[in-house]
């Protein structure tokens, strides 16, 4: 899996291509901690590139979602393929995590909040 990151004034955006799973999702969290730890209290998780997903990368987003609460931060996903979008129907994630088609709608979101 690929992971670039960039920061757009105060939101930092992750962008994920390929397999995010037990394999991939340590480092994912480590990338996020970082910036965690670093003040980031906005991230946009682009997942247009994303092929895949499973429970360890779930875990990483809800880890993310429970310090972004606790520092009254905010988080946004967008550009999921239906298959992944399904996933988080299924498990509920749906109604946890703020959704957008594009990511352009994710960051004018973050921007005005």
């Amino acid at each position: 899996m690929e992971i670039k990151e960039n920061s757009r004034r105060e939101i930092v955006v992750f962008t994920l291509q390929g397999r995010l799973d037990g394999n991939e999702a340590q480092a994912f969290e480590e990338r996020v901690l970082i910036k965690l730890d670093q003040g980031a209290t906005k991230l946009v998780f682009d997942f247009h590139q994303l092929d895949y997903i499973n429970s360890s990368g779930l875990r990483v987003l809800v880890m993310t979602y429970q310090r972004l609460q606790a520092a009254n931060g905010r988080i946004a996903i967008c550009g999921l393929k239906d298959y992944i979008q399904e996933i988080f129907d299924i498990s509920g994630y749906n109604e946890i995590f703020a959704m957008y088609a594009d990511c352009d709608a994710a960051l004018r979101e973050l921007q005005d909040k």
